[in-house]
């Protein structure tokens, strides 16, 4: 399947859930979900590989607040299942990473994966404004912690 392909099923799919999609210059696709942009990567060497892409949410000021970021980043991706909060550069970005059988695997996992990112990246805002540990509840069992 090629880029352009793989984007138009990624395309189609969130236009049918009632995203407004749109495929960028580099052929990946984004939206919006809760009127912030996320993105699904395509990749055309991969087909197996899914992800889907909250970035950049969080601008790192400093050296001290990279330790605070790596801490927040590190508790939110182990309380939150498959999500991925990581620093790139001095921002933080926030990603689902899945490999699955089949191209529309994930269609689904789709509003599962969007909630877990979703719950990832508040997790990871309520620890660095707090300063502490955040604590996360899913009530779907969406998310919650890292033995669940």
């Amino acid at each position: 399947m090629t880029k352009e392909e793989l984007g138009a099923v990624y395309r189609d799919f969130l236009a049918e859930e009632g995203f407004s999609p749109f495929i960028e210059e580099d052929g990946d696709v984004t939206f919006k979900y809760e009127g912030k942009v996320h993105g699904i990567s395509v990749d055309e060497g991969d087909e197996e590989f899914f992800r889907l892409i909250f970035a950049p949410f969080w601008d790192i000021e400093n050296e001290e607040e990279r330790r605070k970021v790596y801490a927040a980043a590190c508790e939110a991706t182990a309380k939150v299942k498959v999500a991925k909060i990581f620093p790139l550069g001095d921002d933080v970005v926030g990603s689902v990473e899945l490999f699955l059988p089949e191209v529309d695997d994930f269609k689904p996992v789709f509003k599962r994966a969007l909630r877990c990112l979703s719950a990832a990246v508040d997790a990871f805002v309520a620890s660095m404004r707090r300063g502490e540990k955040a604590i996360v509840v899913i009530e779907d069992g969406a998310g919650a912690s890292a033995d669940s």
